[in-house]
């Protein structure tokens, strides 16, 4: 129920984002909005204007102002997906995001205030990011108040037969097909496997 900043420390696949929007739905600001953004996949040039939006025509004579992510999840909760790849330049804006809760739009000056819990995730170890000079110190432990580890599935293998079920429920469902048994020979393979996908790997294997 409080509004403690995580960090989600896990290998791909292992549900890192589905503990975060757990997180969400189980805090006091489940009813606000939950905005999720990917800094892996966002292109470095565009991170800011996607975080903190643009103001009217900073993009061209016509262009309208641009709301961020960061007002998007205003009261809410923003996901910050895979911390460890932004940029270190946009790594300090965003520590004065979370020390002030305001923000200036690209191209404005203008102070927007905003009230947002933010979750962050990473597959890597940042303390070893922090010593080779690719993730700033101070966000590190600005992000880390409440610090969560996600196991990997070969590390809780007695979690496969309730999520195969489950998997399986919803794979038949989707497909409009009556779900198939897992017979106890299978479940034991399923088990044995090592799952270094985890658990999407899992999802696509019964999918298949």
């Amino acid at each position: 129920p409080s509004g403690s900043r995580v960090l989600i420390i896990g290998q791909a696949g292992s549900g890192k984002e589905v503990a975060a929007r757990l997180i969400h739905a189980r805090s006091r600001r489940s009813e606000a909005p939950f905005v999720c953004v990917n800094c892996a996949t966002m292109h470095p040039d565009r991170m800011e204007i996607e975080l903190f939006g643009t103001e009217r025509g900073y993009e061209g004579e016509h262009t309208s102002r641009k709301v961020g992510v960061f007002e998007q999840a205003d009261s809410g909760t923003l996901l910050l997906d895979e911390i460890g790849d932004m940029p270190l330049e946009t790594q300090g804006k965003i520590v004065r995001v979370l020390q002030e809760q305001t923000f200036e739009r690209v191209g404005g000056t203008k102070k927007i205030a905003v009230d947002v819990r933010v979750i962050a995730t990473t597959t890597r170890d940042l303390r070893l990011s922090i010593a080779q000079g690719e993730f700033r110190e101070d966000l590190y432990y600005r992000l880390s108040v409440v610090p969560l580890h996600i196991p990997s599935l070969r590390d809780r293998r007695e979690d496969i037969p309730v999520l195969a079920h489950i998997m399986m429920e919803r794979a038949a469902a989707s497909a409009g097909t009556l779900p198939r048994r897992i017979g106890d020979d299978a479940m034991a393979v399923l088990q044995a496997y090592d799952w270094p996908g985890n658990v999407r790997q899992l999802r696509n294997v019964i999918d298949w």
